[in-house]
């Protein structure tokens, strides 16, 4: 079966950012600190990807297009990618691979504690994304994978802890990720289809 060009497209575009980051790290175009930058750019590299995964039900609901679904799963791997990814690079660059810093780093920084906290919950839900874990898990599958929400809250709460002199930024993903969770309400979710029913019925009668 021929693998579709748009979630090729989606594989090129989710890969080719990292390597442009470390590209851009080995030619210090990053600063005088690459490596924190890059342990930055990584860990929203992950926000930006769990929102637009949580986007994918709601584009499904409102196009009727079962590719928003189908690229769901690849988009949460992507997810999981990256934050493994922002876990090494800070591992490396400002751990320097010295564990006996961890202690105190973890004193210094809480929100490392509430970021591995989210990394934990996304480490369980791409080990059981797969067809397998479906079928094996069953109904409490879905339950599950709600995990996804609490994903959201921690990886919020790891960015404010992070950016708290300049909320700008931080406020604009947190309003995305509250829209998405409203579109999440049953009732909601329920009146997309008639409200885009009712559209479609205006439109054709013009």
């Amino acid at each position: 079966m021929r693998y579709p060009i748009w979630r090729i497209g989606v594989f090129i575009a989710a890969a080719v950012w990292p390597l442009f980051w470390l590209y851009e790290a080995w030619s210090s175009a990053l600063g005088p600190d690459p490596g924190k930058v890059l342990v930055d750019r990584l860990g929203l590299g992950t926000l930006i990807l769990l929102l637009i995964t949580l986007c994918m039900t709601p584009l499904q609901k409102l196009s009727g297009w079962a590719g928003w679904i189908a690229v769901r799963r690849q988009l949460g791997l992507w997810c999981f990618a990256y934050v493994v990814l922002h876990l090494a690079a800070y591992c490396v660059f400002v751990l320097g691979l010295d564990w006996s810093q961890l202690g105190v780093e973890l004193r210094k920084r809480p929100y490392i504690i509430v970021g591995t906290l989210g990394f934990l919950c996304l480490l369980v839900l791409a080990v059981t994304s797969n067809r397998y874990s479906q079928r094996r898990l069953g109904s409490r599958w879905k339950k599950l994978h709600r995990l996804v929400y609490g994903v959201l809250g921690l990886g919020l709460l790891h960015m404010l802890w992070i950016v708290r002199a300049d909320l700008k930024e931080w406020a604009v993903y947190a309003s995305i990720g509250a829209l998405l969770l409203i579109l999440r309400i049953p009732p909601v979710m329920r009146r997309i289809p008639r409200l885009i029913a009712k559209k479609s019925a205006s439109a054709t009668k013009l």
